[in-house]
């Protein structure tokens, strides 16, 4: 089994190793990038929704960015949202500042009961520049 190739975005990595996981991995000309949430450098969540979901694609921004990517180059997406019905449209008014224009990725939404004090996580699947 070849070793990982793993891509840590800048300032972030004590984060990644204490939560034991990592930010994403290149294979075979994608990236796959772990759930990222509105958290705060120190790990706790922005405690208001909208900044919270901004905060989410600035961790998902730094991550695309170390990697040589966009959100332009996103192929897949799954969000997760805690209590849906009462916050998808707050939600759902910040991702035009993030998601660019038509054709957008492939999308998938889960409800969920917990993510550990967050609100929002999304996750995505990126196509890698040419090359990389």
């Amino acid at each position: 089994m070849s070793k990982r190739d793993v891509v840590f975005p800048s300032g972030r990595q004590a984060l990644y190793e204490r939560n034991r996981y990592s930010p994403a991995i290149r294979s075979n000309g994608f990236l796959f990038v772990s759930g990222q949430v509105g958290s705060r450098e120190d790990g706790s969540p922005e405690p208001d929704l909208q900044a919270q979901v901004r905060l989410a694609f600035e961790n998902l921004n730094a991550i695309l960015k170390a990697a040589g990517c966009s959100f332009e180059d996103v192929i897949d997406a799954t969000v997760f949202i805690v209590d849906p019905e009462s916050k998808f449209d707050t939600i759902w008014k910040v991702l035009p500042e993030y998601w660019g224009d038509a054709p957008y990725p492939t999308l998938t939404g889960i409800g969920v009961t917990w993510l550990y004090g967050f609100d929002f996580e999304i996750k995505v699947i990126a196509r890698l520049p040419q090359g990389e």
